[in-house]
């Protein structure tokens, strides 16, 4: 299949399914930077896995790249793609907003991987994970 060809589909996919794709690609990142760091008990794992990986984490990592102005006009468009998508599942313990922005989250992560930016992807992963660390996410109360 040619680079156009490629180019073609990610663009014609919903945001959900970017989304779901997102989803998986961001959570591998943070699966080996946990693992890096030792931590290797599954239930330690899972436990540490959900201050990067939750809809309330995911959502505030969002408002921080906003604020530090990270994205590129392309991938606001992709996180907007996602974020508007009409889903029929909403998290537990979230909000409906929450939910959605954190769908957006996943959808440029989707984005990101369809279409071959692995540098960036991996720039911004480590970006979030940095964020994480460093406790500047803002959780919903």
């Amino acid at each position: 299949m040619s680079e156009p060809d490629k180019n073609i589909e990610f663009r014609q996919l919903n945001g959900i399914a970017l989304a779901y794709l997102g989803d998986g690609v961001y959570e591998v990142f943070v699966r080996r930077h946990l693992i890096d760091q030792g931590i290797v008990r599954p239930n330690q794992l899972q436990h540490r896995a959900t201050k990067y990986v939750s809809a309330k984490a995911q959502a505030g990592l969002i408002a921080l790249m906003e604020e530090d102005n990270l994205l590129t006009d392309e991938e606001e468009y992709f996180f907007k793609r996602g974020r508007n998508s009409k889903s029929y599942t909403h998290a537990k313990n979230t909000s409906v907003v929450t939910y959605r922005i954190s769908t957006g989250f996943e959808a440029l992560f989707g984005f990101l991987s369809l279409s071959g930016q692995e540098d960036r992807l991996a720039e911004l992963a480590q970006w979030c994970i940095d964020q994480v660390e460093a406790g500047r996410v803002v959780y919903e109360k």
